[in-house]
């Protein structure tokens, strides 16, 4: 017997763009699709009936997913969130401090150098320096939001020894390293226990 209707899913596409495969290991195309049943006729949908929701799907692997996962970086945006956020964090706590101190400043380059911004000195640093204090936030939030507690720690350590370049920390070098580490999303016990230990580890050298 030939069965001439039925009821059948229909997707189409409702955006594309780039996201963080996670079966595939890197950054590839994707495809934002929507779902709808329809009442079917020698399987042509005939009668839309109820959305059976979206997703996001793969072009390479064709693997799906849900939307969520279009909220988390991509292999270019997390190389970029580094270095980006370390300019932020070095820039913050050299205003809270000297910011013509050569030791502090030395080690701001430094840091930043290394957390991939090549080619970074002096004159980027005064550029740095001339931005808006509070355009550091978004940038550390990036940071936080990619890194586990170990790495947010790592970060802010690097930061709280820019401060300590020329000296200990000042109070005001103190609250910017609060600040810092609740824009990266650290609790305050986790900022103090992680500022007393990198003092107490420059103090024992």
């Amino acid at each position: 017997m030939l069965i001439i209707w039925g009821i059948r899913v229909f997707f189409h596409t409702i955006g594309q763009g780039v996201f963080h495969c996670k079966r595939c290991g890197s950054d590839r195309n994707y495809r934002q699709r929507s779902g709808r049943r329809f009442f079917t006729l020698f399987f042509i949908p005939i009668i839309p009936l109820n959305k059976v929701g979206e997703h996001v799907q793969c072009t390479t692997c064709k693997t799906r997913y849900h939307l969520e996962v279009l909220n988390l970086p991509t292999a270019v945006q997390m190389q970029a969130a580094l270095p980006s956020g370390m300019r932020a964090a070095a820039t913050t706590m050299l205003r809270a401090g000297d910011p013509g101190s050569m030791p502090a400043r030395q080690r701001a380059i430094a840091a930043i150098t290394s957390a991939g911004a090549q080619g970074y000195d002096d004159a980027a640093l005064n550029a740095d320096l001339g931005v808006r204090a509070d355009a550091a936030g978004p940038a550390l939030a990036q940071v936080g939001a990619q890194f586990a507690i170990h790495g947010k720690e790592t970060f802010l350590a690097e930061v709280v020894r820019i401060g300590m370049a020329d000296g200990p920390l000042t109070g005001t070098e103190r609250n910017a390293a609060h600040m810092i580490g609740e824009a990266l999303g650290m609790t305050q016990a986790q900022t103090i226990g992680l500022i007393t230990l990198t003092e107490q580890r420059a103090r024992a050298r």
